[in-house]
């Protein structure tokens, strides 16, 4: 009896430590499984460092840092100049960078005291454990509300209260976001929600999304809510909450301190990693900076990397200010020195605000470039006196352009002129008017020569003293004639 109670316990303890064996090793292999599966983002990030940078294959071009993102840009906004280049034009998940272009078309197509109600659909069609703000259904906030949401707090449940607003759905606000980026010159863009989530279809570049950033740092008031590090919703009659978003774009927050930040969005998911939009200006050039695919913080540290590389090697070169060359033959008259008044000063001129950008070390005279008269509609709104554009290059690279004009008039440079104002008149307009005058007496002349012979009379008497004067006219010439 003892002996059996004594086996059975004997038992019962090997299988209790069988199990914990057994458990032991099934959950080493689950754990070994799982690491196995879990990617070695340092290993990842390690060599994407590694991948070249495009821009570094430019002759004379100041050389690029390694940067640990998949892709990045330094592009110029108001020139479009490619400072630094790695994978540009890579088809990548922007993650909420996205809501940069949701905003821009927010700003272009609604007014800033509209007000924005959500839906059920803006609501609940958006993961409960993403980015929002908490909005409820049926509650409202203005647009500049809602913008200061979706830029500060990266609300994705008021991106789609926005499209909703702007075109009526959500699947309508798509097609205008791809529109929209099809109109800036964007090839490797497609959108499938406003918000940024994960999605197999939706996919853009770093040059893309460089272009699309371009369009909304060019207005002032998207600017300011972009550079935004915290904003304040109080209660309303439509929104009852008060609360407070918090930016997470370091640059922005002043975390990570940098002298001309303008603005920026960040974004993150399992798959597009990190990813970062920012913006900064010094010395008249403004840079939009962009990376994709980051380990965080690094994508803060290689935006800092990066704009200190274009601020330090590149520079702003007014046109009209540097430009000696002669330009070219086929303009007929870009000097006109030697038209039919003597020298009068120029008929055509260099845009004074058209600059380009190019390496400290090179000056203007180290750039090609090549005239075009054909003039898109936006740049003949932006330049109504233009008449052709001058597209410069610094080894093979654009690097921008100038705008050559017609002068209507200047002031002289002579002070002896008073202040008086020299007005310069186009000869092809005085030849114009001139054919025109001589056209207009010519036509006149023959008509009074018409009414004269064939004059009419008020009475017959006056025709008879008519025709005798005449008579007699006719004899006193004969008469002096033979004489």
């Amino acid at each position: 009896m003892i002996l059996s109670l004594f086996t059975n316990k004997k038992n019962c303890i090997f299988k209790i430590i069988s199990a914990l064996l057994t458990f032991t090793i099934c959950a080493c292999a689950f754990t070994l499984d799982v690491h196995a599966d879990t990617p070695n983002y340092e290993e990842a990030a390690a060599q994407r460092k590694a991948l070249p940078i495009q821009s570094n294959g430019t002759p004379n071009w100041p050389e690029g840092p390694e940067v640990s993102a998949e892709s990045a840009i330094v592009m110029e906004v108001n020139t479009g100049t490619i400072l630094y280049a790695k994978n540009i034009h890579e088809e990548l998940y922007p993650a909420s960078t996205t809501k940069i272009m949701t905003c821009l078309l927010a700003a272009e197509n609604a007014a800033l005291s509209d007000m924005v109600t959500f839906s059920h659909d803006a609501v609940f069609s958006v993961p409960h454990d993403g980015s929002s703000i908490g909005m409820d259904v049926g509650e409202s906030i203005t647009l500049e509300q809602a913008l200061y949401g979706i830029m500060v707090g990266s609300a994705n449940e008021v991106a789609n209260a926005v499209a909703e607003h702007v075109s009526g759905s959500i699947d309508n606000f798509i097609k205008l976001m791809n529109d929209k980026a099809k109109s800036l010159g964007c090839t490797n863009t497609h959108f499938a929600n406003t918000n940024g989530l994960q999605e197999d279809n939706h996919y853009t570049s770093v040059y893309d999304l460089a272009l699309i950033s371009s369009e909304f740092f060019s207005n002032e008031l998207l600017c300011n809510v972009a550079n935004t590090p915290r904003y304040h919703f109080e209660p309303t009659a439509t929104q009852p909450d008060e609360f407070y978003l918090n930016n997470k774009h370091k640059l922005i927050t002043g975390e990570i301190k940098y002298d001309g930040i303008v603005g920026g969005k960040t974004g993150y998911t399992d798959l597009a990693r990190e990813t970062l939009v920012t913006c900064a200006e010094r010395d008249g050039m403004k840079l939009v900076c962009i990376v994709f695919m980051e380990e965080s913080p690094t994508q803060f540290t290689d935006t800092v990397t990066l704009f200190d590389y274009a601020f330090n090697n590149f520079h702003l070169v007014n046109v009209a200010d540097n430009e000696s060359r002669y330009m070219p033959n086929d303009s007929l008259f870009f000097e006109s020195e030697n038209d039919v008044f003597g020298k009068s000063g120029n008929i055509l001129s260099l845009d004074d605000t058209s600059s380009i950008i190019l390496p400290k070390t090179s000056s203007i005279n180290d750039t090609s470039y090549a005239v075009s008269y054909d003039l898109t509609a936006q740049e003949k709104e932006a330049y109504p006196t233009a008449l052709a554009k001058i597209s410069y290059t610094y080894n093979k690279v654009p690097v921008g352009y100038a705008m050559l004009c017609y002068s209507l008039s200047k002031a002289p440079s002579d002070a002896t002129l008073g202040g008086m104002h020299t007005i310069y008149i186009d000869v092809r307009i005085l030849l114009i008017i001139a054919v025109a005058i001589i056209i207009l007496l010519t036509i006149f002349g023959s008509v009074g020569s018409r009414a004269f012979h064939h004059r009419t009379f008020s009475s017959r008497s006056d025709k008879i003293r008519y025709r005798r004067r005449k008579r007699e006219f006719k004899r006193g010439r004969l008469k002096n004639k033979f004489k």
